[in-house]
């Protein structure tokens, strides 16, 4: 047997999968928090509460814990890193001012304006990390294909890739099939809730949503199951085709479908929008910040990121408490949890006590701190401030 038909009976290497944090963590993380959403809808169902609004129990564990805190873990890759804070000073200074100053002037002119605006803040970014998922992992694969096409000559790149301007042609389809699906996986269900009022759910506050003609709704439809229905496609055919799998993206695409979908579409309850829209936003953002300030991070301040040597990165070592697992996911969680339970104590003080079980002891607010013209737009600022720079800390140039 000669040299040429060894290669040829030798069976194709697998490609590496790209995976975010690790297969198993990038699994729990998408599939899990999607998985738990999910399985609140028959236990809800179970305990007749699957079409009523979200209870005491249900909202300490989705909104306390999860959505509001979510928002102060940006934090940890924030403001409690001082390199990060002299790195773009004025960015990070000027973003929390001029969200308090914008926002007195917008509540100024209307509370139900305020909440308005804040709602379409709220959903841009909540679209938008969707999608940030999607590029994350785009760019994690073309990562991995890169380094594997430099050292291959022409004919040992595999189906699909055989030259740059065949991979960058596949890279642009690729792109527009993965941003559609992701974008219509959650456009379509906000533009379902606009054209067909009266939901009983609302973002912040009722009527914080324009209407839009049942039409649109009708219009849009063909369109959204179009665009999934491409995005599966591609995706197997990669995989069988070339063996490009991408069970991270895959996961997050369709977990983002089944959600959106059910929470907003199939049902039409404030506990199923709040169990399936929150758990599977904030329980990730967690992962990445964790994942970002105490794996990645110290890593790549001493040279050793998996990403630039093609090594498995050594360990961070240090003999502080503070950088044992359980001592990180205790400092880490007990800091969003008390600034979240702080916040909504405030709140809860500032608007007649909403949840008098939870902060009954705390009373109500001073009479000089209920003015709401400045008080809602004060506690709204962690949650802009979130919005804005999330924009921001997580581009390539930044990361």
């Amino acid at each position: 047997m000669n040299q040429a038909s060894e290669i040829e009976a030798a069976p194709a290497k697998p490609n590496p999968m790209p995976f975010l944090f690790s297969p198993v963590v990038d699994l729990l993380t998408f599939g899990g928090s999607a998985l738990v959403a999910l399985a609140m809808l028959p236990l809800g169902a179970a305990l007749g509460i699957l079409h009523d609004d979200t209870p005491g129990w249900t909202w300490i564990g989705a909104i306390l814990l999860i959505d509001v805190a979510h928002v102060y873990a940006t934090g940890f890759r924030v403001y409690f890193d001082l390199a990060e804070l002299r790195r773009r000073p004025w960015l990070y200074g000027l973003t929390p001012l001029l969200a308090f100053a914008v926002g007195v002037a917008v509540y100024s002119e209307g509370e139900l304006l305020f909440w308005s605006v804040l709602a379409y803040l709220a959903v841009f970014h909540f679209v938008r990390q969707q999608y940030g998922w999607i590029a994350l992992y785009r760019s994690r694969e073309n990562q991995l294909i890169t380094q594997e096409l430099r050292p291959a000559e022409p004919d040992q790149r595999g189906p699909g890739i055989t030259s740059p301007i065949n991979r960058n042609t596949f890279d642009r389809i690729g792109w527009w099939v993965d941003a559609s699906a992701i974008y219509l996986a959650t456009l379509y269900p906000l533009v379902y809730w606009h054209a067909s009022p009266p939901r009983h759910f609302h973002w912040f506050a009722e009527g914080d949503f324009f209407h839009l003609p049942p039409l649109a709704a009708t219009l849009l439809e063909p369109i959204y199951w179009l665009a999934l229905a491409a995005y599966a496609w591609r995706s197997l055919w990669r995989g069988l085709k070339a063996n490009r799998w991408n069970p991270g993206k895959d996961l997050v695409v369709f977990t983002t479908a089944i959600c959106w979908y059910v929470g907003i579409i199939s049902l039409n309850s404030d506990y199923a929008f709040t169990v399936t829209n929150v758990i599977i936003h904030g329980v990730p953002y967690m992962v990445l910040i964790y994942w970002y300030r105490w794996h990645r991070q110290p890593r790549q301040s001493k040279g050793l990121d998996a990403g630039d040597t093609g090594a498995e990165p050594t360990p961070f070592v240090t003999t502080s408490r503070w950088h044992t697992t359980a001592g990180r996911v205790s400092l880490f969680f007990g800091a969003i949890w008390v600034l979240a339970y702080a916040e909504e104590l405030l709140w809860d003080g500032g608007s007649g006590q909403r949840h008098e079980w939870l902060f009954a002891w705390c009373g109500t607010l001073p009479e000089w701190l209920e003015t709401e013209a400045w008080l809602a737009p004060a506690l709204a600022v962690p949650q802009i401030t979130h919005y804005v720079l999330d924009g921001f800390i997580w581009r390539r140039s930044a990361r």
